[in-house]
């Protein structure tokens, strides 16, 4: 029997430290960080023992290197209990966890280079990086103490010793809230611009009773995404169109003054130098981020309010534009699709309902008509209007929404796997070719 993958999601809880307290947490960090890279050259230099070993076996078998007991008095490496006197045992565990993964990731990266699995001939060999941005992961009774979810009580060092501090919570989310969902060892992020917990959650959601329907979407570039529910009989019981145009602007307009900053630095030729308008872009991609996370949401919720089966989505990978001349605004909004992110940021929150998402063949979504009368025509000055033979106008986007809903009840229905293979014998276009109107002829002969 398959295991069921697990769900991990993380919130961010925000805290309100006292100025003192954001020198404790600095100091924290800052020991945290040097322990991980003490213990990052012990587990390197003994790897070859430790290596084959597993995560339950590493941790003793690194503390009997480097942790003075009573009954282990003598040991190989006792700079670490001077360096770090008095380290809380369960921030020593967290350390060695976090620098045994630090040497395994190394060490498989290199075997690799080694055996010539590489992305050019001349790639360089990776490097150890011991020095990393890390932050120390908090145990429950250990690390910190909940007192309800308006503060949190938090072991940290004082330069000298170890001390309990206790400080706010002002920001939660609604994780904490599912009884389903079990609460994991959060990490303690502080830096010149963020104090938070980062508290992971194994998500195990309910076991669904899903309605006889599914959600389609079809992600387009006049329209964000063009939503319909299509039910098993073909009836069409919601449509909607998200586009959240405000925001599409303000990312436009932004890499609009990157090609203007651009020809004012090289003029007629020249080159630009490394990171240039490295700030417009990361701007741009926070922006992106937001827009994907707004479809997303609004596509998560359509479908749990109307219990969709499934979500629908074009399969789309490995898709590159034959449209739109170099450096046109038509490339630009081709390069600025959001087609992954979107399906991606939806599966993970739909994953999070106990829901699944289901892809379909993407050819002839939008070219064939819904009702089945053939291939339609797009108008020439409003691309995103379509002509059906049979003269009536409708919305290509949610034309091919109709369809893309009907491919995936099918898929989802099915009892062989026929969908993707084409009916040559019968001269008719490909099963995957399927229209909304392939339902309504299966349902009429079921009743017939």
């Amino acid at each position: 029997m398959k295991t069921p993958t697990k769900v991990i999601r993380t919130d961010k809880w925000q805290l309100n430290p006292t100025p003192d307290q954001k020198l404790l947490f600095g100091e924290t960090v800052k020991v945290y960080r040097h322990a991980c890279r003490f213990l990052v050259g012990i587990i390197y230099t003994h790897w070859s023992e430790l290596g084959s070993l597993t995560a339950d076996q590493l941790t003793p078998a690194v503390e009997c290197l480097m942790h003075q007991t009573a009954k282990r008095p003598n040991i190989k490496y006792p700079q670490f209990n001077k360096a770090f006197y008095k380290f809380p045992s369960y921030y020593r565990r967290a350390a060695i966890a976090f620098a045994a993964g630090q040497v395994s990731s190394y060490v498989t990266r290199y075997n690799e280079w080694q055996s010539g699995t590489r992305k050019r001939r001349d790639t360089k060999p990776p490097k150890l990086n011991a020095n990393t941005g890390c932050y120390p992961a908090l145990y429950k009774g250990q690390c910190y103490k909940l007192h309800g979810f308006d503060q949190v009580e938090i072991k940290v060092f004082n330069g000298l010793d170890w001390v309990w501090t206790t400080v706010q919570i002002t920001g939660l989310r609604e994780r904490h809230q599912v009884a389903s969902n079990k609460m994991m060892s959060p990490s303690l992020i502080f830096n010149e611009r963020y104090c938070h917990l980062s508290v992971p959650f194994n998500c195990k959601p309910e076991k669904r009773k899903p309605e006889a329907n599914v959600t389609a979407v079809d992600l387009g570039i006049n329209t964000t995404a063009s939503l319909s529910v299509v039910t098993h009989s073909g009836t069409v019981i919601h449509r909607e169109f998200i586009h959240p145009g405000r925001d599409i602007d303000r990312r436009d307009v932004r890499l609009k003054s990157v090609s203007m900053r651009a020809s004012k630095t090289m003029g007629k030729g020249g080159r630009l130098h490394k990171g240039f308008c490295s700030k417009t872009y990361q701007k741009c991609q926070r922006i992106n981020n937001q827009i994907s996370h707004i479809v997303s949401k609004r596509i998560v919720q359509v479908a749990e309010k109307f219990n969709s089966e499934a979500i629908v989505f074009e399969n789309l990978r490995g898709w590159k534009p034959k449209g739109g001349r170099k450096r046109s605004n038509l490339r630009q909004r081709f390069h600025g699709w959001l087609k992954a992110k979107i399906r991606d940021f939806t599966e993970m929150k739909w994953a999070e309902l106990g829901g699944k998402v289901v892809e379909v063949v993407a050819a002839y979504t939008s070219k064939l008509a819904y009702d089945g009368t053939g291939i339609v025509r797009r108008d020439s000055k409003n691309y995103a209007l379509a002509t059906f033979s049979s003269g009536k106008q409708f919305n290509a986007d949610l034309n091919g929404a109709y369809n893309i809903g009907a491919r995936g009840i099918l898929q989802l229905t099915r009892r062989n796997g026929s969908e993707g293979r084409s009916s040559k014998s019968s001269g008719r276009s490909p099963r995957s070719w399927a229209c909304l109107c392939d339902l309504w002829a299966r349902g009429s002969s079921k009743l017939a």
